[in-house]
């Protein structure tokens, strides 16, 4: 096949028609013409030769130049496609490396492989181009619900025609129950949209929480203008699911919006859903009052926020315990995930059985340790103190507020508390020095006898060992693993070591032994508040 003027119209009009059909840039098609007749060229002229090919876009005529580069005389290695400066002053005055010289060379005769491969390498290129296009439409498009047709099913993941593409339902992101057959209609949620080396792949889910909140975007015009705002959602796919909303409107009621006229508007969302059975709950700022709303339909009758650990009690009733749970815990599930929460529901039996454990075993300590009879230790607990050290450290007016303390009750009372501290601090430093504890690690300040004695029994006994620890391996942690929350014990955390002061204490045992020069670390807090500043 011959690049004649009979056909050289017929190369746009091919490349347009090819760009129309896959809705990519004509352009795009033309050059991946260009490169497939160049290369029909140099298997014809030559493969050492730089052969480039020009398409006029208006007419289609196709011209064919070789180029030439001009390089330094020791750097000329093909003479095809490079020539010296020396032998371009034959052709061109003045010539400098890096110029090119270009002459026209005659159109090619396409034979029938030339032929397929050009055609090979034009499909390669629209292919390439189409893929881009998806991407780049489809990329953007995370995050939005998408509407389309099933076209077939593979190993329980379903694969949808969303139009210009296909995207993919895995089997975790379908509701439970849910079977689809080819042309059923389907609306999912994009959830991810990746760049491959097969193409763009565009992941869908029905299950994510996103989803839930975009249906209700699209059903509550109050959602979409802004008004109200949904703040959390948690769902159990299929079954039931918690949507936590608030209003930015005194005189517009977030829930009776999302609930709609008779249920119109939720009833909408759980039609889509399979029937999901939607909670749809206030947002409030207050923890402890958000937890309530959560848990609905039960009723609370107290809750203890443990802010440190993200840890909450909640104290019901004796007949709601069940309620509150759930069947198979699954309120208190999407209640602990809506608040980002780990919570314990006890029975308000159950509350009092522990505090009255906890008044006995306080009772007992102080008994036994200062050598009170029974009336007295349940004279000091129930005023408030809970260990040794408050009573031994206390301000002594704290101590006379107690009816029947006097100041020499309370002195006897101090000194019993400090005699016995101190003792048991010498016998838990006898006990490091003989697990083999480093004068080091006695002598670092922050650290009491006890503290010294937990860390050489878990083999940390010189001040390097200390440096080396984690914080959170002193004060202790939590980590999610599998989407639940597990509580990584600390070696400190019985001494109520906070993470940050177990960060000051590693810090500062580091710049001891020199491993932290103190000048880049101040300088180092002063850039970080620097920068917190200006965000």
């Amino acid at each position: 096949m011959a690049i004649t003027s009979a056909n050289q119209l017929e190369l746009l009009q091919t490349a347009e028609a090819v760009a129309r059909e896959k809705m990519i840039d004509p352009d795009l098609v033309v050059q991946a013409m260009e490169e497939s007749l160049a290369r029909a060229a140099k298997s014809r002229y030559g493969a050492e030769m730089d052969i480039r090919v020009a398409i006029d876009r208006k007419t289609g005529k196709a011209t064919f130049t070789r180029v030439r580069t001009v390089v330094e005389d020791d750097a000329l290695e093909n003479y095809q496609a490079e020539l010296t400066v020396e032998q371009a002053r034959q052709y061109m005055a003045d010539p400098k490396v890096g110029d090119e010289l270009c002459d026209e060379v005659p159109p090619v005769e396409l034979g029938r492989i030339a032929a397929q491969s050009a055609k090979q390498v034009i499909l390669q290129k629209v292919r390439e181009a189409e893929r881009d296009r998806q991407y780049e439409e489809f990329k953007d498009r995370a995050g939005t619900i998408i509407n389309g047709i099933v076209k077939r099913e593979e190993y329980g993941n379903v694969i949808v025609d969303i139009g210009r593409g296909e995207g993919i339902l895995r089997r975790n992101e379908k509701i439970g129950r849910e079977s689809y057959r080819p042309n059923d209609r389907i609306r999912c949620y994009i959830k991810d949209v990746r760049r491959e080396v097969r193409g763009p792949q565009i992941f869908l889910s029905r299950t994510a929480p996103e989803f839930m909140a975009e249906l209700f975007k699209m059903e509550v015009p109050e959602i979409y203008d802004g008004i109200i705002e949904i703040k959390a959602v948690a769902r159990d796919p299929g079954s039931r699911a918690k949507i936590a909303v608030i209003s930015y409107d005194s005189g517009i009621d977030p829930v009776g919006a999302c609930v709609g006229m008779r249920g119109s508007r939720v009833q909408a969302v759980v039609n889509e859903l399979q029937g999901e059975k939607i909670d749809i709950i206030p947002w409030n700022e207050d923890q402890a009052t958000f937890l309530v709303n959560a848990l609905q339909p039960a009723e609370v009758s107290k809750v203890v926020i443990d802010e440190e650990a993200g840890k909450i009690d909640v104290v019901v009733p004796d007949e709601q315990l069940s309620l509150a749970i759930g069947r198979r815990g699954q309120n208190v599930r999407l209640a602990s995930q809506l608040t980002g929460l780990d919570i314990d529901i006890m029975t308000e039996a159950e509350e009092s059985q522990r505090r009255q454990a906890e008044f006995e075993e306080r009772t007992g300590l102080f008994m036994e340790t200062l050598d009170l009879d029974e009336f007295f230790a349940q004279l000091l607990v129930s005023e408030g103190f809970t260990s040794l050290e408050e009573v031994a450290y206390v301000e002594q007016d704290e101590l006379l507020s107690i009816d029947g303390v006097d100041e020499s009750t309370a002195d006897e009372l101090q000194a019993r508390a400090r005699d016995f501290l101190e003792a048991q601090s010498r016998k838990a430093l006898e006990h490091a020095r003989d697990l083999g504890v480093e004068d080091s690690l006695v002598d670092f300040d922050g650290l009491t006898p006890q503290m010294i004695e937990v860390l050489a029994e878990d083999g940390v006994k010189t001040l390097e060992d200390f440096a080396t620890c984690a914080d959170w391996e002193l004060a202790g942690g939590w980590t999610t693993v599998d989407g639940e929350r597990v509580k990584d014990e600390g070696l400190l955390e019985k001494f109520d070591v906070s993470l940050e002061e177990a960060q000051n204490l590693i810090m500062t045992a580091r710049v001891q032994l020199g491993w932290v020069d103190p000048e880049e670390l101040i300088s180092g807090e002063d850039g970080a508040g620097a920068g917190e500043a200006e965000a």
